[in-house]
């Protein structure tokens, strides 16, 4: 039994995630904790909510609400639509909690031990009518660049030429629309990436088997143009993590926060430092998972995210980890995902463009969607949602081939044989042919699903599933039942049990389905099929089964142009 560290993406406070936020991170690494599960590991799946920064105060002014309150309900409402999408955390935490203030000013003061940290001196504007340095996303005006008036201080949304408050024509205070503002300098902390370069170098070159996209990125962000650059940790800001040294004070640091980049990460440690507190368990039950001296040296540690997120994974928080010269668990795999895009243009949470996920919920359950948007991953390229293919991907592969093989053989057992298994007849060739494919095609579907190629795991599932069909329709039960009734019942049989296989397999993708397809076979052995003629041999003549309710409905023409239609705006 291996132990499994996973981690995705942590999604930031403001809002409600679309789809594209869903795949990008989260859903797959569901994926992964659940069929490592399934496969007999110990496994840790952590995230959190990201809950610093500057969008998360103006998202909560926007909301008319105290920044901390914003918080606690968006989290319980994420925490909420995570579980509608059977997301299966060990524990959902929050980067404001007290175990990550601890930690985030743990490794600021073993950064400033070792030397790593640097104070510099730097000119931010400042608003006078609202008495404070304004960040630059507090900050809006004229991109010098597009004339688009209402770029943010860091890039206009519109030509996406990222800036400095500096730059903007006409700037203005986004807090309170002031003009009455002037450059002011401040004291702020920088991590010094650039004296870890050699040691980030050497770690990023030994992960020979990270994908092409994680890689290429973090080289990019390694050595073109400047390089790597020494990146400030502290903002100007009410909410966040105050700036300390461990638990001392840091001079010169007062009123200050930590900067969201550098406390986002370290919620992962964080919240299974969480998850132990939530369990009664002492502090050895979560070093075991992050601390290399306290049992973490036999963990494989996971992570999956957008490509956006690949260089403060590849880069600032290893630099943090390395820095520290604590022996903290460095990932060993880190899995990429390009952009999911929607119906001709983007996804945009700023803009409210796409299917988001609680629309996505209140018009059908968590398996069709995860079905879709793991079978059509943006791993090696960015792609597209459309209604007609979400429609003929749920119609064909859902509804046509696994749900229509379910319905087919419990109601003609049922109504030929009875509720149980029937016990006639030996299995013949056409049997041991499908067992010698299936026990290929199962072992294939294991070494996608341990390599993470998501797309090529679930086009080889689906692939297990249409051989029932096939079996099925060639061994024609319907027709054997007339003339030998025996070997009809050993078609069953077959089937019955092949149901339960599916159940097995299918289950990281379509929990809810592989649910109801085990509790129809009247079983709760959800052990792996290791041993294919065991596995089709699990529930012995005379055991109990039911018919259940249609697995999946297809979607109709109707309702995929009213979705269309419905969806093609922006959400307000």
């Amino acid at each position: 039994m291996a132990r499994i560290l996973i981690t995705s993406a942590i999604p930031y406070i403001n809002g409600i995630k679309h789809l594209g936020n869903l795949v990008g991170s989260q859903l797959p690494a569901d994926l992964f904790a659940r069929y490592m599960r399934a496969r007999g590991h110990e496994v840790m799946f952590i995230c959190a909510t990201d809950e610093h920064g500057t969008p998360a105060e103006l998202a909560a002014a926007k909301a008319g609400k105290p920044v901390e309150v914003y918080c606690a309900e968006m989290h319980a409402v994420q925490a909420d639509l995570a579980r509608g999408f059977r997301l299966s955390f060990d524990h959902f935490g929050r980067s404001s909690s007290q175990r990550n203030h601890r930690l985030t000013q743990h490794f600021a003061g073993r950064l400033a031990e070792n030397g790593l940290i640097a104070e510099v001196s730097e000119k931010q504007v400042f608003s006078i009518d609202d008495n404070r340095f304004l960040p630059d996303r507090y900050i809006t005006g004229t991109c010098p660049n597009c004339g688009y008036e209402a770029a943010r201080g860091d890039q206009c949304e519109n030509c996406t030429k990222q800036l400095d408050p500096t730059d903007l024509i006409n700037p203005r205070s986004s807090i309170s629309g002031s003009t009455n503002l002037e450059v002011r300098e401040t004291k702020h902390l920088y991590l010094r990436q650039r004296a870890l370069k050699d040691k980030l170098e050497a770690w990023i070159d030994s992960k020979t088997d990270w994908p092409i996209l994680t890689t290429s990125i973090a080289k990019k962000w390694l050595n073109d143009g400047d390089g790597l650059q020494d990146r400030g940790i502290t903002r100007d800001l009410y909410w966040g993590i105050p700036v300390k040294k461990g638990s001392e004070d840091w001079p010169g640091m007062e009123g200050k926060v930590f900067y969201v980049w550098f406390d986002a990460p370290i919620e992962y440690i964080a919240g299974t430092a969480e998850w132990a507190d939530a369990n009664g368990l002492p502090d050895a039950a979560w070093e075991r998972w992050w601390r290399t001296d306290k049992g973490a040296a036999d963990v494989t540690y996971y992570q999956f995210m957008g490509k956006d997120n690949v260089p403060f994974h590849t880069l600032s928080f290893p630099a943090t980890i390395l820095g520290s010269g604590e022996p903290w668990k460095l990932v060993d795999y880190l899995k990429s995902f390009n952009y999911l895009n929607y119906d001709g243009g983007q996804f945009s949470t700023s803009q409210g463009r796409g299917v988001f996920m609680d629309q996505a919920l209140s018009i059908l359950p968590a398996d069709y969607w995860r079905w879709w948007l793991l079978s059509h991953a943006p791993e090696n390229s960015d792609s597209e949602f459309t209604w007609d293919n979400f429609q003929a991907s749920v119609n064909k592969d859902l509804a046509d081939v696994l749900g229509n093989f379910v319905s087919r053989v419990t109601k003609f057992a049922k109504s030929k044989l009875g509720e149980t298994i029937p016990a006639g007849g030996d299995f013949g060739p056409a049997e041991a042919a499908l067992i010698t494919d299936l026990s290929t095609r199962i072992r294939d579907y294991e070494t996608l699903m341990a390599q993470m190629e998501v797309r090529k795991a679930a086009a080889e599932l689906r692939a297990i599933w249409v051989i029932g069909n096939e079996y099925l329709q060639s061994a024609a039960p319907w027709s054997a039942v007339k003339t030998d009734p025996a070997r009809a019942e050993a078609i069953v049989r077959l089937s019955l049990n092949l149901i339960r296989v599916y159940a097995i397999l299918s289950q990281p993708f379509i929990p809810d389905a592989a649910a109801t397809m085990m509790q129809a076979m009247g079983s709760d052995d959800w052990s792996w099929p290791e041993d294919v003629p065991a596995a089709l041999n699990a529930l012995p003549a005379g055991h109990h089964f039911t018919v259940p309710e249609n697995l999946f409905r297809k979607i109709t023409d109707e309702e995929r142009a009213d979705w269309q239609q419905k969806f093609s705006g922006v959400r307000t």
